[in-house]
Protein backbone atom coordinates (compact mmCIF):
# COMPACT_ATOMS: atom_id res chain seq x y z
CA UNK A 1 0.00 0.00 0.00
CA UNK A 2 1.63 3.49 -1.02
CA UNK A 3 1.76 6.46 1.16
CA UNK A 4 -0.60 8.28 -0.80
CA UNK A 5 -3.44 5.73 -0.27
CA UNK A 6 -2.74 5.26 3.12
CA UNK A 7 -3.49 9.14 3.96
CA UNK A 8 -5.99 8.70 1.72
CA UNK A 9 -7.78 6.52 4.18
CA UNK A 10 -6.91 8.62 7.15
CA UNK A 11 -8.95 11.36 5.39
CA UNK A 12 -11.95 9.28 4.79
CA UNK A 13 -12.16 8.05 9.01
CA UNK A 14 -11.25 11.57 9.94
CA UNK A 15 -14.64 12.39 7.49
CA UNK A 16 -16.34 9.73 9.06
CA UNK A 17 -15.78 11.04 12.59
CA UNK A 18 -16.86 14.50 11.78
CA UNK A 19 -19.99 15.18 12.64
CA UNK A 20 -21.73 17.84 14.63
CA UNK A 21 -21.50 16.23 18.02
CA UNK A 22 -23.39 19.68 19.56
CA UNK A 23 -26.35 18.77 17.63
CA UNK A 24 -26.31 14.94 18.01
CA UNK A 25 -26.07 15.50 21.61
CA UNK A 26 -28.85 17.89 22.15
CA UNK A 27 -31.61 15.64 19.94
CA UNK A 28 -30.32 12.66 22.91
CA UNK A 29 -31.03 14.95 25.09
CA UNK A 30 -34.64 15.90 24.15
CA UNK A 31 -35.24 12.02 23.00
CA UNK A 32 -34.03 10.71 26.71
CA UNK A 33 -36.86 13.96 28.19
CA UNK A 34 -39.29 12.28 25.71
CA UNK A 35 -38.73 8.97 27.05
CA UNK A 36 -38.93 9.63 30.60
CA UNK A 37 -42.15 12.14 30.14
CA UNK A 38 -43.71 9.37 27.90
CA UNK A 39 -43.45 6.65 30.74
CA UNK A 40 -44.19 9.09 33.25
CA UNK A 41 -47.49 10.12 31.12
CA UNK A 42 -48.53 6.70 30.49
CA UNK A 43 -47.46 4.14 33.26
CA UNK A 44 -48.92 5.54 36.22
CA UNK A 45 -52.20 5.64 34.87
CA UNK A 46 -52.27 2.18 34.19
CA UNK A 47 -50.95 0.30 37.46
CA UNK A 48 -53.76 -1.93 38.11
CA UNK A 49 -55.74 -1.36 35.22
CA UNK A 50 -53.77 -2.82 31.96
CA UNK A 51 -52.27 -6.17 32.10
CA UNK A 52 -48.96 -4.06 31.03
CA UNK A 53 -48.82 -0.20 31.83
CA UNK A 54 -45.48 0.30 30.48
CA UNK A 55 -47.00 -0.77 26.74
CA UNK A 56 -46.24 2.49 25.35
CA UNK A 57 -43.29 3.40 26.93
CA UNK A 58 -41.63 0.33 25.15
CA UNK A 59 -43.32 0.84 21.68
CA UNK A 60 -41.52 4.74 22.12
CA UNK A 61 -38.57 2.99 23.16
CA UNK A 62 -39.09 0.49 19.97
CA UNK A 63 -38.79 3.63 17.55
CA UNK A 64 -36.30 5.65 19.43
CA UNK A 65 -33.85 2.50 18.70
CA UNK A 66 -35.14 2.30 15.02
CA UNK A 67 -34.63 6.13 14.50
CA UNK A 68 -31.50 6.05 16.10
CA UNK A 69 -30.24 3.82 13.83
CA UNK A 70 -31.38 5.37 11.05
CA UNK A 71 -30.07 8.46 11.54
CA UNK A 72 -26.91 6.57 12.07
CA UNK A 73 -27.05 5.20 8.24
CA UNK A 74 -28.23 8.30 6.75
CA UNK A 75 -25.84 10.76 8.86
CA UNK A 76 -23.24 8.11 7.27
CA UNK A 77 -24.23 8.36 3.96
CA UNK A 78 -23.57 10.65 1.33
CA UNK A 79 -26.48 13.38 1.58
CA UNK A 80 -26.47 14.05 -2.22
CA UNK A 81 -27.65 10.23 -2.58
CA UNK A 82 -31.11 11.97 -1.53
CA UNK A 83 -30.74 14.86 -4.52
CA UNK A 84 -30.26 11.36 -6.92
CA UNK A 85 -33.83 9.95 -5.72
CA UNK A 86 -35.60 13.26 -5.32
CA UNK A 87 -37.99 12.91 -7.56
CA UNK A 88 -38.81 9.43 -7.16
CA UNK A 89 -39.21 9.75 -3.69
CA UNK A 90 -41.67 12.36 -4.23
CA UNK A 91 -43.70 10.45 -6.87
CA UNK A 92 -44.09 7.52 -4.23
CA UNK A 93 -45.48 10.11 -1.52
CA UNK A 94 -47.73 11.59 -4.19
CA UNK A 95 -49.50 8.37 -4.82
CA UNK A 96 -49.65 7.08 -1.22
CA UNK A 97 -51.04 10.47 -0.63
CA UNK A 98 -53.83 9.42 -3.10
CA UNK A 99 -54.30 5.99 -2.17
CA UNK A 100 -55.43 7.36 1.62
CA UNK A 101 -58.26 9.28 0.05
CA UNK A 102 -59.71 5.71 -0.98
CA UNK A 103 -59.31 4.16 2.57
CA UNK A 104 -62.11 4.16 5.41
CA UNK A 105 -61.85 6.93 7.62
CA UNK A 106 -60.86 6.65 10.92
CA UNK A 107 -62.52 9.17 13.59
CA UNK A 108 -63.43 11.67 10.38
CA UNK A 109 -59.78 11.06 8.96
CA UNK A 110 -57.43 9.57 6.63
CA UNK A 111 -54.56 9.81 7.99
CA UNK A 112 -52.77 5.82 7.94
CA UNK A 113 -51.89 2.85 5.68
CA UNK A 114 -51.17 -0.24 6.52
CA UNK A 115 -52.79 -1.17 9.30
CA UNK A 116 -51.70 2.33 11.13
CA UNK A 117 -48.32 1.66 10.57
CA UNK A 118 -47.50 4.01 8.01
CA UNK A 119 -48.50 8.08 7.78
CA UNK A 120 -47.57 9.13 4.67
CA UNK A 121 -48.03 12.81 5.71
CA UNK A 122 -44.59 12.08 7.81
CA UNK A 123 -43.42 10.51 4.55
CA UNK A 124 -44.68 13.87 2.78
CA UNK A 125 -42.58 16.26 5.32
CA UNK A 126 -39.39 14.62 4.42
CA UNK A 127 -39.87 13.76 0.50
CA UNK A 128 -41.15 17.47 -0.19
CA UNK A 129 -37.88 18.75 1.40
CA UNK A 130 -35.65 16.59 -0.91
CA UNK A 131 -37.38 17.55 -3.63
CA UNK A 132 -37.74 21.17 -3.19
CA UNK A 133 -34.12 20.90 -2.02
CA UNK A 134 -33.39 19.59 -5.38
CA UNK A 135 -35.37 21.49 -7.80
CA UNK A 136 -34.54 24.85 -6.31
CA UNK A 137 -30.79 24.66 -6.11
CA UNK A 138 -31.05 23.35 -9.80
CA UNK A 139 -32.98 26.97 -11.01
CA UNK A 140 -30.18 29.60 -10.19
CA UNK A 141 -31.20 33.01 -11.40
CA UNK A 142 -34.49 31.64 -13.21
CA UNK A 143 -35.70 31.18 -9.93
CA UNK A 144 -36.80 34.66 -10.05
CA UNK A 145 -38.16 34.60 -13.36
CA UNK A 146 -42.41 33.72 -12.84
CA UNK A 147 -42.84 30.89 -15.23
CA UNK A 148 -39.66 29.07 -14.14
CA UNK A 149 -39.88 30.03 -10.45
CA UNK A 150 -42.67 30.81 -8.26
CA UNK A 151 -45.70 29.29 -10.86
CA UNK A 152 -43.84 25.70 -10.65
CA UNK A 153 -43.39 26.32 -7.25
CA UNK A 154 -46.97 27.38 -6.18
CA UNK A 155 -47.98 24.55 -8.13
CA UNK A 156 -45.78 21.64 -6.20
CA UNK A 157 -46.87 22.76 -3.21
CA UNK A 158 -50.52 23.43 -4.13
CA UNK A 159 -50.23 19.83 -5.22
CA UNK A 160 -48.89 17.95 -1.93
CA UNK A 161 -50.30 20.47 0.55
CA UNK A 162 -54.11 20.13 -0.62
CA UNK A 163 -53.60 16.21 -0.47
CA UNK A 164 -53.03 16.70 2.61
CA UNK A 165 -55.48 18.56 3.57
CA UNK A 166 -58.00 16.23 2.37
CA UNK A 167 -56.99 13.65 5.26
CA UNK A 168 -58.08 16.15 6.41
CA UNK A 169 -54.92 17.18 8.15
CA UNK A 170 -54.49 21.26 8.20
CA UNK A 171 -51.42 21.29 10.59
CA UNK A 172 -49.30 19.11 8.65
CA UNK A 173 -49.89 20.72 5.18
CA UNK A 174 -48.76 24.53 6.69
CA UNK A 175 -45.73 23.00 8.47
CA UNK A 176 -44.96 21.53 4.63
CA UNK A 177 -45.79 24.91 3.34
CA UNK A 178 -43.59 27.22 5.52
CA UNK A 179 -40.80 24.68 5.40
CA UNK A 180 -40.99 25.14 1.41
CA UNK A 181 -41.78 28.81 1.71
CA UNK A 182 -38.42 29.39 4.07
CA UNK A 183 -36.57 27.29 1.28
CA UNK A 184 -37.80 28.90 -1.70
CA UNK A 185 -36.82 32.50 0.24
CA UNK A 186 -33.23 31.27 1.26
CA UNK A 187 -32.69 29.82 -2.41
CA UNK A 188 -32.63 33.26 -3.51
CA UNK A 189 -36.17 34.06 -4.83
CA UNK A 190 -37.38 37.77 -5.29
CA UNK A 191 -38.86 39.59 -1.76
CA UNK A 192 -42.10 40.69 -3.89
CA UNK A 193 -42.16 37.02 -4.94
CA UNK A 194 -42.03 36.15 -1.50
CA UNK A 195 -44.60 38.43 -0.04
CA UNK A 196 -47.03 37.43 -2.94
CA UNK A 197 -46.69 33.32 -1.76
CA UNK A 198 -47.14 34.62 1.98
CA UNK A 199 -50.40 36.46 0.98
CA UNK A 200 -51.95 34.08 -1.15
CA UNK A 201 -51.20 31.06 2.02
CA UNK A 202 -52.71 33.06 4.46
CA UNK A 203 -55.49 33.19 2.04
CA UNK A 204 -55.94 29.71 1.01
CA UNK A 205 -55.76 28.40 4.92
CA UNK A 206 -58.02 31.11 5.63
CA UNK A 207 -60.41 29.90 3.16
CA UNK A 208 -60.47 26.07 4.42
CA UNK A 209 -60.66 27.45 7.93
CA UNK A 210 -63.40 28.95 6.91
CA UNK A 211 -64.92 26.47 4.77
CA UNK A 212 -64.20 23.75 7.63
CA UNK A 213 -66.24 23.59 10.79
CA UNK A 214 -64.04 21.97 13.74
CA UNK A 215 -61.64 24.06 12.04
CA UNK A 216 -63.98 27.30 12.01
CA UNK A 217 -64.91 26.17 15.78
CA UNK A 218 -61.27 25.93 17.14
CA UNK A 219 -60.51 29.84 15.41
CA UNK A 220 -63.63 31.17 17.18
CA UNK A 221 -62.93 29.33 20.31
CA UNK A 222 -59.28 30.87 19.84
CA UNK A 223 -60.37 34.73 20.31
CA UNK A 224 -63.05 33.78 23.10
CA UNK A 225 -61.99 32.95 26.74
CA UNK A 226 -61.60 29.26 26.95
CA UNK A 227 -62.75 29.19 30.70
CA UNK A 228 -65.70 31.25 30.06
CA UNK A 229 -66.97 28.54 27.51
CA UNK A 230 -69.06 25.59 28.00
CA UNK A 231 -68.91 22.45 27.99
CA UNK A 232 -66.36 20.55 25.31
CA UNK A 233 -65.59 23.59 23.51
CA UNK A 234 -63.13 25.47 25.33
CA UNK A 235 -62.41 22.30 27.94
CA UNK A 236 -58.75 21.07 26.34
CA UNK A 237 -57.33 24.72 25.84
CA UNK A 238 -58.64 25.36 29.74
CA UNK A 239 -57.36 21.68 30.72
CA UNK A 240 -53.91 22.24 28.86
CA UNK A 241 -52.99 25.81 30.65
CA UNK A 242 -54.28 24.54 34.07
CA UNK A 243 -51.88 21.98 33.69
CA UNK A 244 -48.97 23.75 32.51
CA UNK A 245 -49.46 26.74 34.96
CA UNK A 246 -49.83 24.42 37.81
CA UNK A 247 -46.25 23.31 37.52
CA UNK A 248 -44.93 26.55 39.22
CA UNK A 249 -40.71 27.17 39.02
CA UNK A 250 -40.13 23.61 39.42
CA UNK A 251 -42.76 21.48 38.92
CA UNK A 252 -44.67 18.55 40.81
CA UNK A 253 -41.78 16.12 40.12
CA UNK A 254 -41.36 13.02 37.77
CA UNK A 255 -44.88 11.09 37.90
CA UNK A 256 -46.23 13.39 40.15
CA UNK A 257 -48.99 15.34 37.95
CA UNK A 258 -52.38 14.76 38.10
CA UNK A 259 -53.56 16.04 34.57
CA UNK A 260 -52.75 12.94 32.85
CA UNK A 261 -55.29 11.25 34.67
CA UNK A 262 -57.87 12.06 32.81
CA UNK A 263 -58.13 16.04 32.70
CA UNK A 264 -55.75 16.71 29.83
CA UNK A 265 -56.89 14.59 26.33
CA UNK A 266 -53.88 13.06 24.66
CA UNK A 267 -51.51 13.61 27.23
CA UNK A 268 -48.71 11.63 26.11
CA UNK A 269 -49.13 13.29 22.60
CA UNK A 270 -50.22 16.36 21.13
CA UNK A 271 -50.59 17.89 24.71
CA UNK A 272 -47.47 16.42 26.45
CA UNK A 273 -45.51 19.73 26.49
CA UNK A 274 -48.35 20.71 29.08
CA UNK A 275 -47.64 17.93 31.15
CA UNK A 276 -43.77 18.44 30.77
CA UNK A 277 -44.38 21.60 32.55
CA UNK A 278 -46.75 20.60 35.50
CA UNK A 279 -43.89 18.05 36.64
CA UNK A 280 -40.52 19.72 35.38
CA UNK A 281 -42.10 23.05 36.05
CA UNK A 282 -40.93 26.72 34.48
CA UNK A 283 -37.26 25.48 34.76
CA UNK A 284 -37.60 22.18 32.11
CA UNK A 285 -40.02 24.36 29.52
CA UNK A 286 -37.59 26.46 29.70
CA UNK A 287 -34.71 24.21 29.13
CA UNK A 288 -36.55 22.37 26.50
CA UNK A 289 -37.11 25.37 24.68
CA UNK A 290 -33.34 26.90 25.08
CA UNK A 291 -32.81 22.87 23.35
CA UNK A 292 -34.62 23.18 20.58
CA UNK A 293 -33.16 27.06 19.84
CA UNK A 294 -29.61 24.93 19.87
CA UNK A 295 -31.16 22.81 16.98
CA UNK A 296 -31.65 26.11 15.45
CA UNK A 297 -28.47 27.59 15.68
CA UNK A 298 -26.51 24.10 14.46
CA UNK A 299 -29.23 23.77 11.65
CA UNK A 300 -28.64 26.47 10.56
CA UNK A 301 -24.69 26.93 10.86
CA UNK A 302 -24.59 23.68 9.02
CA UNK A 303 -26.93 25.01 5.69
CA UNK A 304 -24.59 28.36 6.18
CA UNK A 305 -21.26 26.01 6.18
CA UNK A 306 -22.30 23.44 3.70
CA UNK A 307 -20.42 23.26 0.09
CA UNK A 308 -22.69 23.21 -2.42
CA UNK A 309 -26.59 25.02 -2.34
CA UNK A 310 -28.77 21.72 -2.53
CA UNK A 311 -26.73 20.88 0.91
CA UNK A 312 -27.54 24.45 1.91
CA UNK A 313 -31.06 24.31 0.95
CA UNK A 314 -31.51 20.99 2.26
CA UNK A 315 -30.00 21.69 5.77
CA UNK A 316 -32.68 24.48 5.94
CA UNK A 317 -35.63 22.96 5.39
CA UNK A 318 -34.79 20.30 7.33
CA UNK A 319 -34.26 22.68 10.44
CA UNK A 320 -37.27 24.42 9.53
CA UNK A 321 -39.19 21.45 9.62
CA UNK A 322 -37.76 20.75 13.05
CA UNK A 323 -38.14 24.06 14.46
CA UNK A 324 -41.62 24.84 12.88
CA UNK A 325 -43.24 21.74 14.54
CA UNK A 326 -41.93 22.58 17.68
CA UNK A 327 -43.17 26.00 18.27
CA UNK A 328 -46.34 24.74 16.58
CA UNK A 329 -47.01 22.47 19.22
CA UNK A 330 -45.76 24.73 21.82
CA UNK A 331 -47.57 27.52 20.85
CA UNK A 332 -50.79 25.25 20.80
CA UNK A 333 -50.32 24.06 23.82
CA UNK A 334 -50.27 27.97 25.33
CA UNK A 335 -52.93 29.07 23.95
CA UNK A 336 -51.06 31.45 21.44
CA UNK A 337 -52.68 29.59 18.11
CA UNK A 338 -55.46 28.03 17.44
CA UNK A 339 -55.59 24.55 18.63
CA UNK A 340 -54.18 21.78 16.12
CA UNK A 341 -53.07 18.35 16.60
CA UNK A 342 -48.77 18.59 15.76
CA UNK A 343 -46.38 16.07 17.66
CA UNK A 344 -43.48 17.61 19.61
CA UNK A 345 -40.38 16.60 17.79
CA UNK A 346 -38.57 13.65 20.03
CA UNK A 347 -40.84 13.86 22.60
CA UNK A 348 -44.69 13.33 22.15
CA UNK A 349 -45.51 9.82 21.90
CA UNK A 350 -45.49 8.06 17.88
CA UNK A 351 -43.96 6.24 15.42
CA UNK A 352 -43.64 7.64 12.00
CA UNK A 353 -43.36 11.54 13.76
CA UNK A 354 -40.28 10.26 15.88
CA UNK A 355 -38.63 7.97 13.21
CA UNK A 356 -39.18 11.13 10.22
CA UNK A 357 -37.74 13.35 12.85
CA UNK A 358 -34.51 11.07 13.99
CA UNK A 359 -33.98 10.62 9.84
CA UNK A 360 -34.19 14.48 9.32
CA UNK A 361 -31.60 15.03 11.70
CA UNK A 362 -29.52 12.21 10.22
CA UNK A 363 -29.31 13.87 7.15
CA UNK A 364 -28.33 17.07 8.82
CA UNK A 365 -25.45 15.18 10.21
CA UNK A 366 -24.27 13.70 7.44
CA UNK A 367 -23.97 17.29 5.45
CA UNK A 368 -22.02 18.32 8.60
CA UNK A 369 -19.53 16.03 7.98
CA UNK A 370 -18.90 17.39 4.52
CA UNK A 371 -18.25 20.93 5.58
CA UNK A 372 -15.31 22.60 4.84
CA UNK A 373 -15.93 26.31 5.96
CA UNK A 374 -12.45 27.40 7.99
CA UNK A 375 -13.69 28.19 11.49
CA UNK A 376 -12.05 31.53 11.11
CA UNK A 377 -14.30 32.31 7.79
CA UNK A 378 -17.61 31.53 9.31
CA UNK A 379 -20.72 31.52 6.79
CA UNK A 380 -23.40 33.43 7.07
CA UNK A 381 -27.28 34.28 5.89
CA UNK A 382 -27.70 37.11 3.74
CA UNK A 383 -30.85 38.79 3.93
CA UNK A 384 -30.82 41.55 1.79
CA UNK A 385 -29.62 39.85 -1.32
CA UNK A 386 -28.34 42.48 -2.98
CA UNK A 387 -26.19 40.57 -5.03
CA UNK A 388 -29.53 39.22 -6.35
CA UNK A 389 -27.84 35.18 -5.23
CA UNK A 390 -28.99 32.84 -2.65
CA UNK A 391 -28.99 34.18 0.84
CA UNK A 392 -26.68 31.81 2.26
CA UNK A 393 -22.84 32.46 2.29
CA UNK A 394 -20.59 30.14 -0.03
CA UNK A 395 -17.46 28.92 0.83
CA UNK A 396 -14.60 30.70 0.03
CA UNK A 397 -13.88 30.38 -3.61
CA UNK A 398 -9.80 31.10 -2.86
CA UNK A 399 -9.98 28.12 -1.03
CA UNK A 400 -12.37 26.12 -3.22
CA UNK A 401 -10.07 26.80 -6.01
CA UNK A 402 -7.42 25.31 -4.09
CA UNK A 403 -9.10 22.06 -2.73
CA UNK A 404 -9.80 21.83 -6.83
CA UNK A 405 -5.87 22.25 -7.37
CA UNK A 406 -5.17 19.20 -4.38
CA UNK A 407 -7.49 16.88 -5.87
CA UNK A 408 -6.01 17.37 -9.63
CA UNK A 409 -2.46 16.90 -8.39
CA UNK A 410 -3.72 13.61 -6.91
Amino acid sequence: MTVQSQTNRRIDWANLLRVDYVLLGVVLALLIIGLIMVWSVTFPPRVGQFPDPSSDFVKQLEYATLGMLLLIAFMRLDYHFWGRVAVLLMAVTIVLLIALLFTTPVNGARRWLFDGSVQPSEIAKFAMIIYMARWLSSKGDKLRNVTYGLLPFAIIVGIVAGLIVLEPNMSTAIIIAVCALGMFFIAGADVIQFVLLLIFGVVSAAAVIVNTPYQLQRAMVFIQDPFSIQGAAGYQIAETLIALGSGGMVGRGIGSGYAKYGYVPAPHTDSIFALLGEEMGLVGTLVVLALYLFIVYRGFRIAARATDPFGQVLATGLTFWLISQAFINIAVVTATIPFTGVPLPFISFGGSALVAALVAVGVLLSISRFETMPKDNNATFNFGGRDRGPRISRVDRRRRTAETSTRARR
